[in-house]
């Protein structure tokens, strides 16, 4: 089964539980988010060991290769000193070292395909997962527009706030009332005609001010 094949499988089956205890679309897209990110964890640890395993089977393969060389050195030197036989052991054994050698590099071989193929699969899951995120805020910030209206529909619709917008008009009106009673108290009466008296009034009291500070220079003794 593939990567994507097991986590279609695994999100397929918690969202249709979700569902049935009607979660909110909100959580089940982080739960999404969720399973992608832990998948790619796994995915990563994957690619971790294979990596690991493929340094182990090169390190072997070099050991090997140095042996095959020996080997093959050693035939060499028998064939030098006339000993057929010897270095006919000595090729036997190269080329049984060189069967173990092919069978490692095909192991090796089938790890880079492995490796290659979890390259693959971590970039268009990670792709996958950048999308899902950025979806995931754009849902959010709609999210909380769409609230902040509703909040406000429902704030327009509330009785409460009618009620204190008519409480506010009354007290509006009851004003009116006191400014119209205010008027109603200077009706019939000129207000020029007050300005003269109170003017009169002024001057009495000037006129007596200034009597009083004639009286006192006229009894101050001349020098």
């Amino acid at each position: 089964m593939g990567i994507f094949s097991r986590l279609h499988d695994i999100i397929h089956a918690n969202i249709n539980l979700m569902l049935e205890k009607a979660e909110n679309p909100e959580k089940i897209i982080r739960l999404v988010i969720q399973e992608m990110e832990d998948t790619l964890v796994e995915v990563r640890s994957d690619a971790a060991r294979t990596i690991a395993g493929k340094k182990r089977l090169q390190r072997q393969l070099d050991l090997l290769q140095g042996e095959i060389d020996e080997w093959q050195r050693k035939a060499e030197l028998a064939l030098s000193r006339d000993r057929e036989e010897l270095a006919r052991a000595a090729l036997k054994e190269k080329h049984r070292l060189e069967g173990q050698a092919a069978v490692l590099r095909q192991e090796l071989e089938n790890l880079d395909a492995q490796l290659a193929e979890l390259n693959r699969d971590i970039a268009r899951l990670q792709q996958k997962l950048d999308e899902a995120k950025a979806r995931h805020k754009a849902m959010l910030m709609k999210h909380a527009t769409v609230s902040g209206r509703l909040h406000t529909r429902q704030q327009l619709h509330d009785g409460r706030l009618e009620e204190a917008l008519a409480r506010f008009e009354s007290v509006e009106q009851k004003m009116e009332r006191m400014e119209g009673k205010i008027e109603a108290w200077d009706l019939g009466h000129d207000p020029a005609l007050a300005e003269q008296f109170a003017e009169l009034e002024t001057e009495d009291i000037i006129d007596e001010e200034l009597s009083r500070l004639k009286s006192r220079l006229s009894r101050k003794p001349e020098s």
